[in-house]
């Protein structure tokens, strides 16, 4: 009979993780970058590969980066949210992630530009140093370019309304 009690123990163990496990957000995936500095970049702009960009332009500003590309179908769904934080006058700045620029130019063309600008990530460093895990992906970004929140998925209504906005002010008065 005394053998028993271990195999059952870890049993009850086991499916107590397991449990655990199923009450957790999938979406909210914790970053080992939340109050750090966002990771520095120079990458060429979408719109003119000539120009590039740096996140040190927006030094002062509170901004989002949004990882998006064409081939992304949640970045659909989430654009007509960042087409309207982008008029409700919040910063916007497009990381386009692992895309061809053709097809990223054309993308805007036909679903609207909501962004300052776009840069292009075609190889995914940048990704990688953001610690993306899929599009779309969107970090926001304090005047001292901390970051201080990440979103993994498409934005929903409910996020950007009960989380983002309310960050987003918060951190303009600070």
């Amino acid at each position: 009979m005394g053998r028993f009690w271990l195999p059952l123990a870890g049993f009850v163990v086991l499916a107590g993780f397991l449990g655990f496990g199923l009450t957790l957000n999938p979406r909210e995936v914790p970053s080992p970058l939340i109050g750090k500095p966002a990771p520095l970049f120079e990458l060429p702009t979408l719109g003119d590969p000539a120009r590039s960009f740096s996140p040190k332009e927006t030094q002062g500003k509170v901004w989002l980066l949004n990882v998006w590309a064409s081939w992304c179908t949640p970045c659909l769904e989430e654009h007509p949210l960042i087409v309207r934080l982008a008029k409700d006058g919040v910063p916007v700045y497009g990381l386009n992630y692992k895309d061809k620029q053709d097809a990223a130019t054309a993308w805007l063309k036909r679903h609207g530009d909501p962004y300052v600008l776009s840069v292009v990530d075609a190889s995914g460093r940048v990704g990688i140093d953001y610690g993306v895990y899929g599009t779309p992906e969107t970090y926001l970004i304090d005047r001292q370019g901390v970051i201080r929140f990440k979103h993994v998925g498409p934005l929903s209504p409910k996020v950007v309304e009960g989380t983002l906005l309310p960050l987003i002010a918060k951190l303009r008065q600070s």
